[in-house]
């Protein structure tokens, strides 16, 4: 079976040009009732008077929109007497669209197994108003790619649950697992808001048992169940502040201050990235690049560091360079049968 040709460039731009065009014509007429001079309309769409002529003829025979010419003001105008009409479904501009082909991208990453008739549904009506548009399903779903990495599957059931609790401003009682001990607990919890960071969905939340604010992996909820009392309600302020100020995932204050000196062979990578908000760096003579940033728990940044090798020292603090040296030693010593010193 021979292939169908994908659309030009330059047609499918066309089309949703000439879309957006009809979209701010339209616009243009429903936000006043006096009538608009030829020139004054191609002035507006940046348009020639054929192309103007071919979008209200466009407005008039498919859309039915009462669109006269009031010789009069020599002008056109909606007619006052005929009922208004609107444009069929959802109609957006060409930059809109643009964006929606966008999210329609970003909702098949970060929705892999989670309220997937959710998605699906919402996925096939981008999909339709992206062909409104000119835009063929094919394109849009292969033209941009979202590669999701290092991410943990969460429960779907648990996953809806934790977030229509969240929107209905509900407490929770939930069963989590701490990877880190292997210990599991029972406590309530007044959900604030759901967090993506690195490919996995975390949850910030009051916690009740702990009587503080506390960051709970939505993967590491085994169990989770709406109560009826109303979740305590913290100023976004206040969870700017805690969950903002240290390093990574690990919330609260941020006592320490780490720098690193990255090697030039690294310099101009790392420069770009944005590893913390409250960041500062500069560039050496000798082309390398050091980083200042600050940090509560080193554990996150620890395995960051590690990451880049003999790329990067940590000058301070003290124990933050004599913990990733030791790290640094034991992986070394995995490899000492084979000669490595």
């Amino acid at each position: 079976m021979q292939r169908k040709p994908a659309p030009r460039a330059d047609v499918v731009f066309a089309s949703m040009d000439r879309f957006d065009r009809t979209y701010r014509l339209y616009t243009l007429f429903s936000s006043g009732r006096e009538a608009r001079s030829a020139a004054s309309l191609q002035a507006d769409l940046g348009c020639s008077r054929a192309t103007l002529m071919r979008a209200i003829a466009e407005l008039r025979e498919l859309f039915g929109t009462p669109l006269v010419w009031d010789a009069h003001s020599r002008g056109y105008r909606l007619d006052g007497v005929a009922p208004r009409v609107q444009l069929p479904g959802l109609w957006f501009s060409a930059d809109e669209l643009q964006a929606l082909l966008l999210a329609q991208n970003l909702l098949s990453g970060l929705g892999d197994g989670l309220m997937p008739e959710q998605i699906d549904a919402l996925r096939g009506r981008l999909m339709t108003l992206l062909a409104r548009g000119g835009v063929a399903p094919q394109r849009a779903a292969e033209a941009l790619r979202i590669l999701p990495l290092g991410g943990r599957s969460c429960d779907p059931l648990i996953f809806r649950r934790v977030v229509a609790t969240t929107l209905a401003g509900r407490r929770m009682d939930i069963r989590y697992l701490a990877r880190s001990s292997g210990q599991i607990s029972t406590r309530q919890i007044s959900p604030q808001r759901l967090v993506r960071y690195r490919d996995n969905w975390y949850l910030d939340a009051w916690c009740h048992w702990r009587g503080a604010l506390r960051s709970f992996a939505i993967d590491a909820i085994e169990a989770a169940q709406a109560t009826d009392d109303p979740a305590q309600d913290i100023p976004q302020t206040e969870l700017d502040a805690y969950f903002g100020a240290a390093y990574g995932i690990f919330a609260g204050p941020a006592a320490q201050r780490a720098v690193l000196r990255f090697a030039a062979s690294r310099a101009r990578w790392v420069a770009a990235e944005r590893w913390h908000p409250a960041q500062f760096g500069r560039w050496l003579d000798d082309g390398r690049y050091e980083l200042v940033l600050p940090f509560g728990d080193p554990r996150e940044l620890i395995l960051d560091i590690l990451r880049y090798g003999p790329q990067v020292e940590v000058l301070e603090p003290a124990g933050l360079r004599a913990e990733v040296a030791a790290r640094l030693r034991a992986a070394a010593a995995l490899y000492a049968a084979d000669g490595v010193s």
